[in-house]
């Protein structure tokens, strides 16, 4: 199952994601659930470097795979947007895909 993990902070604005796991939803390299969590995230990255002149922290595990944080320094109204947008295409795919996809907000200080 991937575990994916939004923080925002008391005015509800994205702070953090963290993806954690494999869905198991495919042989490996033909796991469409994976597949589109990767690309959502990886795309949505891009977009803050791009779009929103921003370079967020990113952690990832690069030997194992499963593993993708990433931490923003500042705010930035195109970087929420982009992560608002995020969160929805997130929550569309856990709706259609709930055996693999556990997704959650929690409020940081």
């Amino acid at each position: 199952m991937i575990s994916i993990l939004f923080t925002v902070d008391s005015q509800k604005n994205i702070q953090s994601f963290t993806c954690s796991g494999h869905a198991g939803a495919g042989p490996y390299g033909s796991d469409i659930v994976c597949a589109a969590v990767s690309a959502l995230t990886i795309s949505t990255v891009n977009g803050m470097e791009a779009l929103a002149h921003l370079t967020p922290k990113v952690e990832v595990d690069v030997v194992e795979g499963g593993y993708l944080s990433v931490e923003l320094n500042e705010s930035n109204p195109t970087a929420q947007i982009l992560l608002q947008n995020l969160y929805l295409a997130l929550q569309q795919l856990q709706k259609e895909n709930e055996t693999y996809i556990d997704l959650s907000i929690q409020e940081v200080q």
